[in-house]
Parts: structure tokens; sequence; C-alpha cells
């Protein structure tokens, strides 16, 4: 048997053992999808409200303005059938390459093959004038209110996303090369990665977006010292240790979002704003929310800001013995501690000498893309599933938020991991994007129908412990950041937000990125700049305008302010006291504990 016998049988012998391998997957997957839980359907999709309202704007355009349509249809068809003439013509010349191609780059389409190829080429350009068609027609639609057209607009999107030819083996040359120089290995573990994750959430798709054995909290994130100096069914308090001589006398005490866990201030040293912080002279306290079981059920927003964000400012002052500290909130937790604050002004307490937001909305009036997610088919979906398994499962949330970004977060990451079979990356941004917590069933709604729909904090007044608050009832000194291309809290609502505040001191700055990339900007990177304007009278269009770019990071020009509000230096202080002895070192367990759900 001569050498290329050898290595033909060798092959067709592996291709027989993938084939077996297969098989023996499939019926895995069949069995992992039996074992699917029960979902109420509006957490799933859409009701069918939104494509009736679609379909009736449509034909209502139909009968009333049939020129556009026709007109919209005509050019359409008339650039498909312009494709198809030119890839015939390109074709009888005798040569194998595509037509001329002036469809928009999209990095979906990056082999080769999408712009040389004429089988692969004349369906990328099918798809991508397709595509602009359909947009077209949605934008086109005049019977529609603003509403209801972002949410026709964003489905729709995601139906287009959807058949990307990209998602599908047989449109796909990445995959299908890699099929063939595997000899169909690359497809088996593609599928073995699909049943992992099937298998992993209980016959729900959720793709594993980085490595999870690559990442372990207090190895190689989450490092900075320091000790957990009280805990209670809500949180972990953690106060890092000190690295210089002197500190301000002011501590600072942050509140991350209960969504993900707080170590997204802590991923690396390089790139820490917790590690920053210590290292500016400031004392500095984080609180690590527990992920919540269904025994959290009845735990609402009252719980959360007595038993967590009233409680967490009282133990700070109790283990400093300042009178006064300073207070951070993220996202979510940074619309809750707008609203202690409202409380804290009600009662007279001035605990909170001055406060920070981080990308945090306050005014609800238009939420942006999440926004889609805020109809009541929904959060009544939501509303049965907290009052069937008493929380909100993390799963739920994190599908949500990758849905906004599909393409990033679900598409592209399941075509490298199904089809092409690759081990997912080890990138730290994406395992803590995975490290989702539940929510208690009552505060999720609490929060989504009073503070999300109803808007009510903004408008006419949002009922915590007692007491009827609004954002004018804060006046607190306030700092608020915003980012740029922020797609869960953007920047004009926030701003908007801050204009009603009733703080007489109040300082915006926008980042130039993201919810995360925006705040996670260590000025050592040089990478995204900001912008500043004293002026919080104007519209959010105007500040722009009117704003001052600044290169670089915002954590300086955030320190400097916040130095101002922070006092006199003092002896650096050692995480707890006599009555707070350490409980255990930082990160905590809460932060890495597992819930039962």
């Amino acid at each position: 048997m001569t050498t290329d016998e050898k290595a033909t049988g060798a092959e067709l012998e592996r291709l027989n053992e993938n084939v077996s391998r297969l098989e023996e997957l499939s019926q895995r997957l069949v069995a992992a999808m039996a074992n699917k839980r029960q979902v109420d359907p509006a957490l799933h999709g859409p009701s069918q409200d939104v494509f009736v309202k679609a379909a009736t704007a449509y034909w209502h355009e139909w009968l009333n303005n049939p020129a556009k349509i026709i007109e919209h249809q005509a050019g359409y068809w008339g650039k498909m059938l312009q494709h198809y003439v030119d890839v015939q013509k390109t074709l009888s010349s005798g040569k194998l390459m595509a037509p001329p191609d002036d469809t928009p780059g999209d990095k979906r389409f990056a082999h080769p093959l999408w712009q040389t190829h004429p089988y692969f080429n004349f369906i990328k350009q099918n798809y991508l004038r397709t595509a602009q068609a359909i947009d077209d027609a949605v934008a086109a639609l005049e019977d529609l209110d603003d509403k209801d057209r972002q949410r026709v607009s964003y489905f729709t999107h995601q139906i287009i996303d959807m058949f990307a030819p990209t998602n599908f083996l047989a449109t796909n040359p990445d995959a299908l090369e890699r099929a063939v120089e595997t000899q169909g290995q690359s497809l088996v573990q593609g599928l073995e990665n699909l049943v992992r994750d099937i298998e992993a959430h209980d016959g729900e798709l959720l793709v594993t977006l980085s490595d999870p054995s690559a990442f372990k909290v207090g190895e190689n994130l989450a490092t900075t010292p320091g000790k957990v100096v009280f805990r209670n069914r809500l949180f972990e308090l953690i106060q890092y240790a000190p690295t210089t001589e002197t500190v301000h006398t002011t501590p600072l005490l942050i509140f991350p979002p209960w969504i993900n866990k707080f170590y997204i201030l802590d991923m690396k040293e390089k790139n820490s704003l917790i590690r920053w912080i210590v290292d500016q002279g400031f004392t500095l306290f984080v609180v690590s929310w527990v992920n919540p079981d269904a025994s959290y059920a009845d735990v609402g927003m009252d719980d959360y800001v007595s038993e967590g964000y009233l409680t967490a400012i009282d133990k700070v002052k109790e283990i400093t013995g300042e009178a006064q500290i300073n207070a951070v909130g993220y996202c979510i937790a940074g619309t809750t501690l707008s609203v202690t604050l409202a409380l804290m002004a009600k009662r007279g307490d001035t605990s909170i000498k001055a406060a920070t937001l981080f990308t945090t909305l306050t005014d609800f009036s238009d939420p942006g893309e999440v926004g889609v997610f805020l109809d009541n088919n929904f959060v009544d979906g939501i509303e049965r599933e907290c009052g069937r398994t008493g929380i909100l499962d993390s799963f739920f949330m994190s599908r949500t938020f990758s849905f906004l970004r599909s393409n990033d977060l679900i598409y592209g990451p399941a075509v490298r991991s199904y089809m092409m079979g690759e081990t997912p990356p080890a990138f730290d941004l994406l395992h803590w994007n995975s490290d989702g917590t539940n929510l208690p069933g009552k505060m999720a709604v609490e929060y989504l129908r009073g503070l999300c729909q109803q808007d009510r904090f903004a408008t006419t007044g949002f009922t915590i412990c007692g007491e009827t608050v609004s954002s004018g009832d804060v006046k607190t000194p306030l700092c608020a950041i915003a980012c740029e291309t922020d797609h869960i809290a953007p920047w004009k609502p926030s701003y908007r937000g801050v204009q009603k505040f009733g703080s007489r001191s109040k300082t915006f700055i926008l980042s130039q990125s993201g919810h995360i990339a925006g705040i996670v900007n260590p000025p050592s990177k040089k990478k995204y700049g900001h912008y500043t304007n004293t002026d919080l009278k104007l519209d959010p269009e105007a500040w722009l305008d009117g704003a001052t770019f600044n290169e670089g990071s915002w954590w300086p020009r955030w320190g400097e302010w916040l130095a101002k509000k922070s006092g006199k230096q003092v002896p650096a202080r050692t995480p707890g006291n006599a009555d707070h002895p350490p409980l255990a070192d930082a990160p905590g367990t809460y932060v890495v504990a597992q819930s039962k759900g």
C-alpha cells in the first residue's frame, strides 16, 4: 500500500469516526431538548400585536399611497434583476468570478470568497439588498407611533440578523473550509459545544462566550486586596486595603448593579477602577450583592434600599467613624441610589456628602433600545415567571441584553462555536458578562413597573419605604458619567434625568465608547476621551455641540472632583474595626456562590 493510499485510508477512517460521533451527539441533543423547562411564551419573543401593527400599517400604505409602495418594490426588484443580469453576464464570459459589488462593508462577510466567488457573492449581495429593502419599508411606514415603530424596527432587525447566510453551514465559506480541512472534526466539535450549552441551561440555548476554565474570581480576577467587614442576607461589604500612607477623611462606597457581579470594576490590575481609586488615597468600600434563590421571592425594593443601601451606608460610617460618606451607583444601582438619596432628603438624613452615577437612567421616558422589552406583554411574562419560580432567573436577563447586540453576542459566537468547532476564547470581559445573578421576583417586578415602565421617579413620584419621592427631591452634589454609544443606558435620557435633580451642584461627563468600555477606561490605555460642558440647562444636542473634548480617560477628572468632596488627609485605615472584624478576604463569598435557583 502506497503512502498516499495509507493517508487516504486514515482520512476515511477519521471521517467515519466523526460520522459515528455525530450520531451519538445527536442523541444527546434530542435528550437535552426533551428536558427543556417550561417558560412563559412572552419571554421568548414579542407579542403578536407587533406583527399585526406592522402588517396593518403596511396595508394602510397600500390603500392610501400605493404609488410609494410600488416605487419601493420596483426599486428593490430592479436592483435584484440587475444583479442577476450582472452575474449571468460575468459567467457567460467564461470567467468564474463575482460581478461588480457595491454593497456596504460588513464584518460578517470578511472571508475573501464573499467577494470573489460567484456563488457566495450572489448570496451576500441578495441578502444585503433584501435587508436594506426591508429596513427602508419599515422606515417608510407612517401609521405607527414612535414606540411601535421602535419595536417593529428592532424585531425586524432581529429576524434579518437571524437569517444572515453566515449563520448557516451551506452558505458559510469559513465553516465549509474548516469542515473539509478537518474531515468533519470541526462539525463534531461544534455539535459537542452545542450539546454542552443546551445541557447546561436546561434545554435552553445560551452560547458560552468565554472559556470557563480560563478565569477564577479571586485568583486572576478581582484580586485587589481587602476584607469583607460586614455581611447580611443581601450583600457583603468589602473594605479595600490602603496603598497610601494617608487617605482622604471621607470614605467612598460603591454600589454595583445586581444583575452582574461587582468585579467588572476589578478585572485586572491594569484596568481595575477599584485599585485605581485606592491608589488615589481613598478609603474604598464596595457592596457585593447576593445571588438570590427562591427564598428571596418576597424581597422588594424597600428591602434593597433599607437592608442594602441604608445599611451599607450606616456600616461604612460606623467602621470609619465619619458622619458623612461619598457614594457611587453604577447602572441600575445608580437608579436605586438616586431613589435612596431622595428618600434620605425626605427624612433629613445628610449621610451622603456627594454622589456619583455611572451610566444611570432616572428618566425612562426614552429608555433607548431596552425599551422594546418594557411593553406590557414582556413585563407581564416576567411577572408570571417570577410568581411561579420566586425569582427572575439570570438566564433571561443575560439573553435579553445579548439580543441588544445579537451579531456580537449571539450569532458570531454561535458560528465560531457550533459551526467552526472553536473553543470559546479566554476573554475576561465575556467571562464577566456570562456571570449573571438572579433577581428576587418582587423586586424585579417593582423595578420594571414603577421605575422603567411608569417612569414614576422622574414624574409623579415613586413610593419607597413609606415615602413618595422624585428626582427633584435629590439635593446632594452630583457627578454623572454617561457613555456616548451606550445601548443600555443611552446618554441623552441619562443627561435629561440629571437635569431634573434638585442638586445645585451638578457635573456631567460624557465618555466615548459604550456601557462597559466607557467606564472601565484606565488612563494608562489613552484610548477613549470624554466631553465636558458646565451648562446643564441646554438640551442634550446643544450640550454636546458646545462641549469641550478632552483626550484620555475621565478617571483623573472625576478623581479631582471627588478629592474636593472628600476632606483632608488622615492616616490610612486598615479594613474593619473592633466591632466589625474581617469575615473573609476580598472578593468575599457572595461573588463566587452559585444560586440554588
